[in-house]
């Protein structure tokens, strides 16, 4: 059949593999989600008056660090099952997150995992934060910013079948001290950075808990029992349910960030 229209080709980033893989490796989980609305006017407005100040301290970096302090408070949420009857939970709390990065033109997100952010303050945080965005990158090959890199062993599994690639990251899942050792425990992923979107994003993840961090929004609300303009931020949370409920841990995040922890 011929065919007709312009088009063109282009080439698919090996990246991409990995992301397909992680969508087909996610359905072993058995995650719960939570859409939720967090009133950051008050927390801003604190930030704000810090950057005038002379002290800047990011919202991202900040946001990390009350994320890490609620799983401090309820560390099962990021236990890892071990066989059918044990569950591993952690005292070190890594925190994988995504950093953009340009290679070859193109914008490729790569993950950063932070390590032990319960031993971190804010100000640690951001400075790791902005050291991942400054780090050396040669290929895709480089799939952890930070991390020591085998170039050997990225090669071959990408050149390896799809089939062969997913029952590795089942034999990962599967594993908590190699789930860790590659990629942490929580995952936190940003969408607001790309525009506004006045929604909820509905994430693919292989963590026991992950993050999904919106745009922030301004409508009505009520403070102090007065309807004024507030600063809303859109989150979703993933919750591995085969593991625990995690209601206590959504309102302990809520209150920490509602009420401008640390700051």
């Amino acid at each position: 059949m011929k065919q007709s229209g312009d088009y063109r080709s282009e080439s698919f980033s090996s990246s991409r593999l990995a992301t397909i893989d992680i969508g087909a490796a996610s359905k072993m989980k058995h995650h719960v989600y939570a859409f939720i609305e967090l009133d950051v006017t008050d927390a801003r407005h604190i930030l704000q008056d810090k950057k005038q100040q002379g002290e800047i301290i990011s919202f991202n970096a900040w946001f990390i660090k009350c994320i890490s302090k609620t799983v401090e408070s309820c560390d099962s949420l990021h236990g890892i099952r071990k066989g059918k009857k044990n569950i591993i939970v952690f005292a070190d709390i890594d925190i994988s997150i995504m950093i953009e990065r340009e290679l070859n033109g193109v914008n490729v997100p790569l993950p950063y995992v932070l390590r032990k952010t319960n031993d971190k303050g804010i100000a640690e945080i951001q400075a790791e934060i902005r050291s991942g965005q400054t780090a050396a990158i040669n290929d895709e090959g480089d799939y952890v910013l930070g991390e020591t890199k085998n170039a050997f062993f990225m090669k071959v599994y990408y050149a390896l079948p799809g089939c062969c690639r997913r029952i590795l990251w089942k034999n990962i899942i599967k594993r908590p001290f190699l789930t860790k050792k590659l990629m942490g425990t929580v995952m936190v992923s940003s969408v607001g950075m790309i525009g506004k979107i006045n929604g909820w994003v509905l994430p693919v993840s292989v963590h026991p808990l992950s993050f999904t961090v919106g745009s922030i929004i301004q409508k009505p609300g009520v403070k102090d029992g007065n309807i004024e303009l507030r600063d809303f931020l859109f989150l979703t949370v993933a919750i591995d349910h085969n593991v625990i409920d995690g209601a206590t841990a959504v309102r302990a995040l809520t209150k920490l960030v509602e009420d401008g922890d640390g700051l």
